[in-house]
């Protein structure tokens, strides 16, 4: 299994950016052992949470060693706090960079699958906002969202000027509760919009959805709120909740669980450093 670092020129961030990659391109085969299939990759973008980076989820869970067991591309990039939404005064199209440039560029560099059903994005806390943020402006893109503990801060403003967190950088990324919530940074508006479009008579492709939050996490109302909301409208959305709070615990398991529920491909054929000696 390939775990490489890549630095490129983003367009719409218009600096260097680093990303993390897993790709399980390199497992060996001994004589009698069948040959792994050469067909292209399956790819998750996984977002991180507030004040992390694009290092956390290998670090903080065993993301590396069950992707390369259904043998698929995780690229983990880096969100810089902004709730992973396109911010014009600063020049910061990060909503743009993951639902376009980010799996346009894997694609040129690695072998993945162009199928929109291949492409998936998840994440955790603010992560998770930012992937159903993301799934849903961009459903050409990405066939289904997976959203751990969502960070979902936006609701119906109670006045023109109410304002949004208590960190300030919620401030910078989406103004007020009213700008942000009649907007395409709120996912809630962008599902309304598509379920328009879909009972106008578009041929408009739904991502599947699964959603899971811990019961001891002060976020779980907001995701029920969330999960309410797209089944009213029509979305196929999955949902788990079981003990823990916002921690790496959790988001560990159900990781997990979200790899069992996408349509991935168990990977028997070669070897690694983790199965050397397991039986044929």
């Amino acid at each position: 299994m390939a775990f490489l670092t890549v630095n490129f020129i983003s367009k719409n961030l218009m600096r260097t950016v680093p990303v993390n990659v897993i790709l399980p391109a390199d497992k060996l085969v001994f004589p009698g052992m069948p040959e792994p299939e050469q067909k292209p990759f399956k790819l998750l973008i996984l977002l991180h949470g507030v004040l992390g980076n694009y290092t956390d989820w290998v670090n903080g869970t065993r993301i590396q060693r069950w992707a390369e067991e259904k043998n698929l591309c995780v690229v983990m990039p880096s969100g810089d706090n902004a709730f992973y939404v396109d911010i014009p005064e600063s020049g910061n199209y990060y909503g743009k960079f993951i639902g376009e440039e980010l799996p346009a560029m894997m694609r040129k560099m690695f072998h993945i699958s162009e199928r929109r059903e291949d492409c998936y994005i998840a994440g955790l806390s603010m992560g998770g906002f930012g992937a159903m943020r993301n799934g849903l402006c961009y459903p050409e893109t990405f066939g289904a969202i997976a959203a751990l503990s969502g960070a979902f801060i936006l609701h119906e403003p109670k006045s023109d000027d109410e304002e949004i967190g208590r960190m300030g950088i919620e401030k910078y990324c989406f103004g007020t509760m009213k700008e942000a919530w009649y907007s395409v940074k709120n996912p809630q508006y962008l599902a309304k919009g598509l379920a328009e479009r879909k009972a106008a008579g578009e041929a408009v492709s739904f991502p599947k959805i699964y959603m899971c939050c811990g019961t001891e996490d002060g976020l779980i109302g907001p995701n029920h709120t969330v999960r309410d909301d797209l089944i009213e409208k029509g979305f196929d959305v999955t949902w788990e909740e079981g003990p823990g709070g916002h921690e790496w615990d959790f988001w560990d398991t159900y990781i997990r669980k979200i790899l069992d529920w996408l349509p991935l491909d168990e990977d028997s054929a070669g070897i690694n450093s983790g199965n050397v000696a397991k039986p044929e």
